[in-house]
């Protein structure tokens, strides 16, 4: 796949996740957190599992202990940044959420460097600040009335950035993009539903209720977006890719207003010129580089 195409499965994705805010924050009206994190993620490991079978088959790579290991802790990790970003969303906006989120736009690099000891490319250590700001201008360059639920989107953030850094050594060393998804989403559905089963009431009768929610949550934002971002992080360095992931806050806050009549202000549009200049920024830069004649 091409480092263009690449892109493109990245920024479909955040495209796919910004709206899904909007199910996950209209599916809590009806049900809890645990039984829609539960539903969304059994719907998409069973939708993406035949595929996943079919490449862990075709794949010429022999999983190791150490990959197991590995899936295993990415699987747990992204139930927490799921879970916590779900209950975030009970007493926070779906444009907070967004911006809170995009968080990891800058936990991912500095996770790199301090923990696994790799460096990313100079340019993201630019493009990083430039994303940030345009995430905060984007929240209308406030920081107050932060509250509990905010407090739980940025842990969330944290495990979003540990996934981001997981997907990419992973799929890197086992070429099973689909298969580790399948796995993660499986795991998570397990996990949520056992919890929904202990600490709520999961009914038919809300599960209809929002069953476009859990529809759009489980088909697009998990099997289709998840999926999407591990098949482009083969091509994407995970620094890189944060950055870009970070256009999801745009997409939050363009569903918040259409949807739920949740106004942009003037300055985040700053914001969105920002965010975008620092994808393009990272992107091109290093290829014109790379380009530049002796």
């Amino acid at each position: 796949m091409s480092r263009p195409l690449a892109l493109a499965c990245l920024l479909l994705a955040t495209a796919i996740w910004g709206f899904a805010f909007i199910a996950q924050k209209t599916a809590m009206d009806v049900m809890g957190p645990l039984t829609f994190t539960g539903s969304r993620f059994l719907l998409g490991g069973l939708l993406v599992l035949p595929f996943a079978l079919r490449e862990n088959r075709r794949s010429p790579i022999s999983l190791t202990r150490r990959h197991w290991a590995l899936i295993a802790f990415l699987s747990v990790n992204f139930f927490m940044g799921a879970i916590l970003q779900q209950y975030g969303l009970m007493f926070t906006t779906v444009t907070n959420s967004g911006f809170l989120t995009g968080l990891y736009v800058l936990f991912v690099p500095v996770i790199l460097l301090l923990v696994f000891r790799e460096p990313p490319h100079r340019v993201v250590w630019l493009g990083v600040p430039m994303a940030l700001i345009g995430l905060f201008l984007l929240n209308g360059a406030r920081l107050d009335q932060l509250n509990t639920g905010d407090g739980l989107v940025i842990a969330s953030a944290v495990f979003w950035a540990l996934h981001v850094l997981l997907v990419g050594t992973l799929v890197a060393q086992t070429r099973r993009p689909i298969f580790i998804s399948a796995i993660s989403f499986l795991v998570a559905g397990a996990l949520g539903s056992l919890g929904a089963f202990t600490f709520e009431t999961p009914t038919l009768a809300a599960m209809s209720a929002g069953w476009i929610e859990i529809l759009y949550a489980g088909m697009l934002s998990t099997a289709v977006g998840f999926t999407l971002q591990a098949i482009g992080q083969q091509h994407v360095p995970p620094a890189n890719a944060a950055i870009i992931l970070s256009t999801e806050s745009l997409f939050a806050a363009l569903g918040g207003a259409l949807i739920l009549g949740e106004r942009l202000e003037t300055i985040g549009y700053a914001g969105v010129v920002l965010i975008f200049a620092a994808v393009l920024l990272t992107e091109l830069l290093p290829t014109l580089r790379r380009s530049r004649p002796a």
